[in-house]
């Protein structure tokens, strides 16, 4: 399990808007400071692969960073599929929730849930 948390490399990034709400998330589920935002991918969704975002605990093989000063693990072997991807909040009226903006994405399906590579 990794305790070393790197503040200089980030395989991803925040808006503003996300940070506000994954902020406000914690704080309203009181989360414990144990916990981090998982960000990585699993099989599955229509296009073959599906982003993880969620609150956990660190796990053997991630790697901890802070970003935006959340506190975010990712599996290392995750980092290929996610380098460089956004992840924004939307709060309008024909959408609300996170958005993933990836460029190692070939192609994604049309609720931006799931991609391809």
């Amino acid at each position: 399990m990794s305790t070393t948390v790197d503040t200089t490399f980030a395989p991803v990034n925040f808006t503003e808007n996300a940070v506000k709400e994954l902020t406000k998330l914690k704080d309203q589920q009181e989360i414990s400071d144990d916990f981090g935002l998982r960000v990585g991918v699993e099989g599955g969704g229509c296009a073959g692969m599906s982003y993880v975002l969620g609150f956990d605990q660190p796990k053997d093989g991630d790697q901890t960073f802070l970003i935006d000063g959340i506190k975010v693990f990712m599996n290392k072997a995750h980092q290929m599929y996610l380098m460089g991807m956004q992840v924004d909040w939307q709060d309008g009226l024909n959408s609300r929730g996170f958005t993933f903006s990836n460029p190692n994405a070939a192609s994604s399906c049309g609720c931006g849930t799931s991609f391809s590579v």
